[in-house]
């Protein structure tokens, strides 16, 4: 990304990365790790955060918030989860099995218990809270089984196409001969998915209950992504012009039991603070953490489901849970820029019951990028 942007890497000011599962290879701030084994100078910093899913759309926001301050004005920020070699939740489960208790305290399992126990639940479970959104708002089996197929049909469409091509920084590894082979592409992305397949498969609840199943979750991957964020000082020393311009930050807490709503009213925080609708917004990207996450944003806000993840979202491309901030903002921008469209907006739900929404503003496109 530094090389793209024609920059001195001398003047990144900090490196902000989203990680949730911040333990093996990802433990002893990963932030800092990146740049001391990067063509960064060692005198860049860098630092962790975790926002659960949101955490690399928490680091574009720290970052925003940092040179919109003027306290600095050149910061990358990043996101990333390597899930093959550091599983989720595995920060959770393995320091229980080494005898250092969980994240749950008393207290807070004696504030929620009561609601966790009407669930049949004995701790916060992002499957029960997608449940919970489904019946909330009225969907069916059958429009979730739908909207995973479609987002399949959008990203195999938009891949042939090439429309990855620009974002994606092809890497090179070792195939399972131990011969070199160049990873340019997602892996995830189902071109013979169908109705039919994703009908037999059983829910996650138990006992055949549930609506959720594996093909209307997001699958888990390896990823990382990179944004370059600059004020106007940091442009002028770049002697580059911006893409897009951040014009809303927003947040929110909700409930944890039902844990993924919070897109609704950090959008609703989002698109007040600049006086904008949503019917204002010309693409949205909102996390397909599970297919009643979207589909119920979009319901409750009345969006244009057309306007929706265009190209796909974490059920076909995954969801590296840190990176996918800074990756679904990338594909934003990207496809604003193809279309001419002049705002974006970007929700993700997180564990907990938060959520971070931003909106976007296109620019002329660098020549440079």
């Amino acid at each position: 990304m530094v090389k793209r942007a024609s920059c001195d890497p001398a003047l990144v000011e900090d490196v902000i990365v989203g990680c949730v599962s911040q333990n093996g290879a990802q433990a002893g701030n990963i932030g800092r790790n990146i740049v001391l084994a990067s063509h960064l100078p060692e005198s860049v910093p860098g630092t962790s955060v975790d926002r659960q899913c949101g955490s690399s759309q928490q680091a574009i926001h720290f970052a925003a918030q940092a040179v919109m301050s003027g306290v600095q004005d050149i910061v990358i920020a990043a996101g990333v989860e390597n899930m093959s070699q550091v599983p989720i939740g595995s920060n959770v489960i393995d320091s229980f099995k080494a005898g250092r208790g969980g994240p749950l305290s008393k207290t807070l399992k004696s504030k929620y218990g009561k609601r966790l126990a009407e669930r049949g639940l004995k701790s916060f479970s992002q499957f029960e809270g997608a449940e919970i959104l489904a019946e909330k708002y009225g969907l069916t089996k059958e429009e979730l089984d739908s909207f995973a197929l479609a987002s399949h049909v959008k990203a195999a469409r938009a891949a042939k196409e090439g429309k990855f091509k620009a974002e994606i920084l092809p890497l090179m590894g070792i195939d399972k001969k131990g011969q070199p082979v160049e990873h340019a592409e997602d892996e995830g992305v189902r071109t013979n998915a169908s109705i039919e397949a994703m009908s037999k498969l059983k829910p996650l609840k138990g006992e055949g209950k549930g609506l959720v199943s594996a093909a209307t979750s997001s699958q888990i991957c390896d990823g990382a992504a990179a944004i370059l964020i600059c004020n106007e000082a940091g442009l002028k020393k770049l002697g580059v012009k911006p893409r897009a311009k951040i014009i809303s930050l927003a947040l929110a807490g909700t409930d944890p039991v039902t844990m993924l709503a919070g897109p609704i009213p950090a959008t609703e925080t989002a698109l007040q603070k600049v006086g904008l609708t949503i019917g204002d917004i010309g693409l949205y990207e909102v996390n397909e953490a599970f297919a009643p996450v979207p589909l119920s944003w979009a319901k409750a806000l009345g969006a244009n489901k057309e306007l929706l993840n265009v190209n796909g979202g974490a059920m076909a491309l995954g969801h590296p849970l840190g990176g996918t901030g800074a990756k679904i903002m990338t594909t934003l921008l990207y496809e604003m820029e193809r279309r001419g469209t002049k705002f974006g907006l970007q929700a993700i739900c997180e564990g907990g019951g938060t959520a971070n929404a931003t909106i976007i503003e296109l620019c002329q496109p660098s020549s440079k990028l």
